[in-house]
């Protein structure tokens, strides 16, 4: 099965810039979208075959995500059920038969850090929501989590350590999520790859120089390993400051999760 995961910063904008073509050529069996920036009804997007969820911020022109799907869900939550958390559509979850499908859009500690209390707080939230999921079966987990782990990630480690998405507590707060049983899927395959991002600023001609952050991830309980074939970042893919970036599952390497 094959996952793609988009910040698509304003979907209505990136539909103008080759969204459909981009979306058909991938041929995801589920393509997430963070950071839609719609409400219900401002936009009418159809795929033959996909069915599609929507979870919208209550503030407009803010946040938001999606999920195509091939597949039918046996269930679809939205948000975290936490109220604290729940006012902009953050958080997509789709139950199939064998493993949870997550998309998130995880908040920004914004400039000055004004917003990182409140980032520590959801981190903890999320990965408490992620890891009862992972209890009851394997979860696969993507979106724009808006951190760079480690200095590999980033063009410019150094002078953006105390920047938001990598600060010290962002990083150990991923840290923590990692130990707490996920497999970051692009490092499994490229563990010393430098250079791979998903993200580049639109100032100083960033993308042209590639000088990017890995902020977009897909993850997976550990015990998914088994089944991985592939992750992917499209950087030749525009239309965002974010690029796609997709993993391949083949579940039929794992005995204990049946599609």
């Amino acid at each position: 099965m094959k996952f793609v995961s988009w910040n698509v910063n304003g979907l209505r904008a990136c539909v103008t810039k080759g969204f459909e073509d981009t979306f058909r050529r991938l041929d995801a069996d589920f393509f997430c979208l963070q950071e839609t920036k719609m409400q219900p009804g401002q936009l009418e997007l159809t795929f033959e075959g996909y069915e599609s969820y929507w979870c919208s911020a209550e503030k407009k022109g803010y946040s938001g995500t999606a999920i195509f799907t091939r597949h039918q869900p046996l269930s679809v939550r939205y948000g975290l059920g936490m109220e604290e958390h729940d006012h902009e559509g953050r958080v997509i979850t789709l139950e199939m038969p064998g493993f949870y499908l997550v998309t998130v859009y995880t908040p920004n500690s914004q400039d000055g850090l004004r917003r990182l209390d409140y980032r520590m707080t959801w981190d903890q939230a999320f990965r408490d929501y992620l890891s009862r999921l992972d209890a009851e079966k394997p979860v696969v987990v993507c979106g724009d989590l808006n951190v760079a782990h480690q200095e590999i990630d980033l063009k410019n480690p150094k002078t953006n350590r105390r920047n938001a998405g990598f600060t010290d507590e962002e990083r150990e707060s991923f840290g923590h999520l990692l130990q707490a049983g996920f497999t970051d899927t692009f490092r499994y395959f490229y563990p010393n790859l430098e250079g791979a991002y998903s993200w580049w600023s639109y100032r100083f001609k960033a993308r042209e120089k590639n000088a990017g952050w890995r902020i977009d991830y897909f993850l997976v309980s550990d015990r998914l390993q088994p089944a991985l074939t592939d992750a992917v970042i499209h950087g030749e893919v525009f239309g965002s400051d974010h690029c796609p970036v997709a993993v391949e599952i083949d579940f039929s390497k794992k005995t204990d999760s049946e599609v």
